[in-house]
């Protein structure tokens, strides 16, 4: 499974596969990407759909929830996770605002697109459905970050601001930051129209070959080079920036993907703390 993609590793526990990224796989974090394999929901959200907000049953989510907590490595009470509006706002958190993943729909973090923390043991989690997962390790200050950013959150530069928070909040510097680009959709796959690469172009004047003009008004998108580009305008190294270069759009089979199935599908999740 994924064996032409470098730098990306499937791995299974107890019958439930998950992807691991090789930028961590010597580092003290646990950290994980789920596929939809290896869980108990049906139907569009077969079968290890990770989200309560999609129409799924409660008690299958939880399930879920609990096998790939198990084959992780951490346990559900340690995550921290949120309602993502497709912003910039991003929160330090700890263990203080762990415990409540099954308190949906009154969690008590709302409306953050970003969470970072430098707190063993707190386990931070986005959803993904094509959209971009940027996931921050910082080896020297021992800190860790967990964004979703799809173009709305890209052209509002979620990159550099979760960077920048990790230097206010960790004293962390880009240059030793190291951010994976998880799975999601890829150029060839996320058609726009030329309002959206005006937005681009407006926000960042210095960004070059982020998509390919398709004619009539419409544009193939780029979000990995483009967050590429943004990170490391941010100060970020290039040898510190992994693109897993898998698509969702393209693996509707074993990842979920919003624009495949046309919203009908569950959430996959990208999570990732301190041991």
């Amino acid at each position: 499974m994924f064996e032409q993609y470098k730098g990306i590793s499937v791995v299974t526990r107890q019958e439930v596969p998950f992807i691991q990224f090789d930028m961590f796989r010597d580092m003290p974090v646990i950290h994980g990407f789920s596929t939809r394999l290896g869980g108990v929901s049906e139907g569009e959200w077969s079968s290890m759909n990770i989200s309560f907000t999609r129409g799924d049953e409660e008690e299958k989510v939880k399930e879920n929830h609990e096998r790939l907590a198990a084959a992780i490595g951490y346990n559900t009470s340690e995550l921290v996770l949120t309602q993502q509006v497709h912003k910039t706002d991003i929160l330090r958190v700890g263990k203080k605002d762990t415990g409540d993943v099954y308190a949906y729909p009154n969690r008590r973090i709302k409306e953050i697109d970003g969470l970072v923390t430098n707190e063993p043991g707190v386990m931070l989690m986005t959803f993904f459905a094509d959209c971009v997962p940027l996931i921050f390790y910082d080896p020297v200050k021992k800190a860790v970050g967990n964004a979703h950013s799809g173009w709305r959150g890209t052209v509002q530069s979620m990159g550099e601001k979760m960077i920048l928070r990790m230097q206010k909040e960790f004293g962390s510097r880009p240059e030793d930051i190291l951010v994976v680009i998880g799975p999601s959709i890829c150029r060839k796959c996320y058609e726009v129209s030329q309002e959206v690469i005006d937005e681009f172009s407006n926000a960042f004047p210095w960004m070059n070959n982020f998509y390919e003009d398709k004619g009539n008004g419409h544009a193939w998108l780029d979000l990995w080079e483009a967050n590429k580009q943004i990170l490391l305008h941010a100060g970020c190294l290039e040898e510190h920036i992994q693109i897993s270069g898998l698509c969702t759009n393209c693996h509707p089979d074993i990842l979920f993907s919003h624009r495949f199935t046309g919203g009908k599908r569950g959430n996959l999740c990208a999570v990732i703390g301190l041991k």
